[in-house]
């Protein structure tokens, strides 16, 4: 057991962990944060993806313990408030490129730390980033296509 200090979704939090609890359990069992998804837990899927030190991360394969002292950012940290939809998910919405929804949260994340780093990708830089992540609905053109209008869209509203 150890004690670890994260900053989840801007909220400092102080908890107590097994040396084997994986952060996706830790952000799912002990702090209710449910949009995390586990598919595969072996890492391949990347419906598990959340953001630590600013780089999209499997969940299901990182310990809680690695991320003490870290700043981790959920699906649930995402969108401004509760009735409002950041400009990577409404560029989602916008560009139909969400179904079931069990893979959403882990192509937003993914696709948000892209638009961070680079705010500008091409289409080949887009889908080198998002290729780790799995969606068995809608099919990828649509998601590239929403990560390009958010990319252009935050172009037009950057002075």
């Amino acid at each position: 057991m150890k004690v670890i200090n994260l900053v989840i979704n801007g909220k400092s939090t102080t908890s107590i962990v097994g040396d084997r609890m994986t952060l996706a359990d830790y952000l799912r069992d002990e702090q209710g944060l449910t949009g995390t998804r586990l598919g595969c837990e072996q890492g391949v899927c990347g419906a598990c993806t959340v953001i630590v030190r600013k780089r999209p991360v499997r969940a299901c394969l990182y310990l809680a313990v690695q991320a003490d002292g870290q700043e981790i950012e959920t699906i649930e940290g995402l969108a401004p408030n509760a009735t409002e939809l950041s400009p990577i998910q409404d560029a989602f919405r916008q560009g139909h490129a969400v179904q079931c929804g069990f893979c959403t949260s882990g192509m937003l994340l993914t696709a948000k730390a892209l638009l961070d780093e680079n705010p500008n990708p091409d289409e080949d830089t887009i889908r080198d980033w998002m290729h780790g992540n799995i969606c068995r609905c809608v099919g990828y053109q649509q998601i590239i296509e929403a990560v390009q209008l958010a990319a252009e869209q935050n172009a037009t509203e950057t002075p």
